[in-house]
């Protein structure tokens, strides 16, 4: 790997604190001096196909023309002014935009700055909609092994506590029900039977519809997503959908729960929400949610406000982002890609070390058996010319919609390549 880093990378690496890193022991990080398309272009003048379109968000690609005009004219008119007292046209539309593209009855949107931020204010509205309706002992949550939600600390609550991301923090963060998402008859009853004992306790159930992201990509069915809801609903517990990493494509539907049938009671969006241009979250709720809070008591109201929430720039780069997915075909493009990515990462599934492989929409996994250091893996496919990061025991794509077939090529044959040299 080339050591040829330019000096501003020297002079403020000893100040950088980088993520998910034992700073000790973690191998150099990659000076990047420009993005187009789907490829990253290095300081030293590589380019690597990007793979995994920033942790899924560059939906667009990067430097999508439409989206950098629409930031720069909102730069020009203001970057940003505070929301609370006042308002603005990019947030206005947006929210009329998002109400209308969302699973139906999902008019009211709350802006966040991040996705974690979102889920946070998705849990306060749960906790506080039983406040207001009189039943303040329905304050904990049915979630999920293999689930992630974030890292703030409430986020962490909700997510699995066994994930080695979040094992520094177990005992520090609010107890939930944590259980496995049913696959069959005997798992749904279980399921059934512990809400039928504890729903005065249960303030909501929060899932990533169909795909668990960081907590290994794994993969649930459409029915059991609506069995799930069904259940959720029969003892009267609100259902929240954290779409943060499936919405906006990412599963070939504009949002997963569609695939489903259902609309959540509150829905938690972030990543491709501004097609990776700028950080924003939206956390969006059914009429009935929000009439709980509609009242005359300022007891009732929603007590929180994030400072940069509803960012005017980060608004106009998410009403960009929805003008390309209704004027370009990018749920073609997803299918497209899905199709590709199922042909060219099955060969993987009869290579030594492999368990699955599993695609969906513009999400390939190969699942590696336990014990393979897939770490390991990450210099040698930057090698192979590609931005890939695998972890736990998978190798995964989630690429911008808009990468060419030979760009997903060069992908999936050098996971097939640094597979193949284990």
């Amino acid at each position: 790997m080339s050591t040829s880093f330019p000096r501003w990378y020297d002079d403020g690496m000893p100040h950088i604190w980088l993520p998910y890193s034992q700073m000790k022991t973690a191998i150099p990080s990659l000076p990047v001096v420009a993005t187009h398309g789907a490829r990253i272009t290095l300081a030293d003048g590589r380019e690597l196909v990007d793979g995994i379109a920033s942790w899924w968000t560059a939906c667009h690609g990067y430097n999508h023309p439409h989206i950098i005009q629409a930031v720069e004219a909102q730069l020009r008119s203001f970057p940003h002014v505070m929301f609370g007292g006042l308002v603005h046209e990019p947030a206005l539309t947006l929210a009329k935009r998002l109400s209308k593209i969302a699973p139906a009855g999902l008019n009211r949107v709350f802006f966040s700055d991040s996705g974690s931020v979102a889920v946070e204010v998705a849990l306060k509205i749960a906790l506080q909609y039983w406040r207001n309706s009189g039943k303040p002992h329905k304050d904990r949550f049915v979630c999920f092994t293999h689930g992630y939600h974030g890292d703030t600390m409430g986020a962490m609550s909700v997510s699995d506590p066994e994930k080695s991301l979040h094992k520094a923090f177990r005992g520090s963060v609010i107890k939930q029900y944590v259980v496995d998402i049913p696959s069959d008859e005997y798992g749904f009853s279980e399921f059934d039977s512990l809400l039928a004992a504890e729903h005065g306790h249960i303030a909501g159930i929060i899932i990533e519809p169909l795909v668990q992201g960081a907590g290994g990509m794994k993969f649930h069915s459409v029915d059991v997503l609506a069995e799930l809801y069904r259940i959720a609903k029969k003892h009267n517990i609100l259902f929240i959908a954290d779409e943060i990493a499936t919405g906006f494509g990412r599963t070939g539907s504009m949002f997963a729960c569609e695939q489903a049938g259902i609309t959540p009671d509150i829905m938690c969006i972030g990543k491709a929400l501004t097609g990776g241009a700028v950080t924003l979250g939206a956390t969006l709720t059914q009429d009935a949610v929000f009439e709980v809070f509609y009242d005359d008591s300022p007891d009732h109201a929603f007590m929180h406000g994030p400072t940069f929430m509803a960012n005017p720039l980060a608004c106009a780069a998410a009403n960009a982002s929805l003008d390309l997915f209704d004027k370009e075909p990018r749920l073609k493009q997803v299918a497209a890609i899905e199709a590709q990515m199922a042909e060219q990462l099955e060969p993987c599934r009869k290579l030594p070390f492999v368990e699955d492989v599993r695609v969906m929409g513009g999400i390939g996994v190969v699942q590696m058996e336990a014990g393979v250091d897939v770490y390991s893996l990450r210099p040698k496919l930057i090698e192979q010319g590609v931005w890939v990061r695998p972890f736990g025991d998978i190798i995964y794509l989630t690429p911008a919609f808009t990468v060419t077939s030979d760009e997903l090529a060069q992908l999936t044959q050098s996971i097939t390549t640094v597979i193949k040299g284990l």
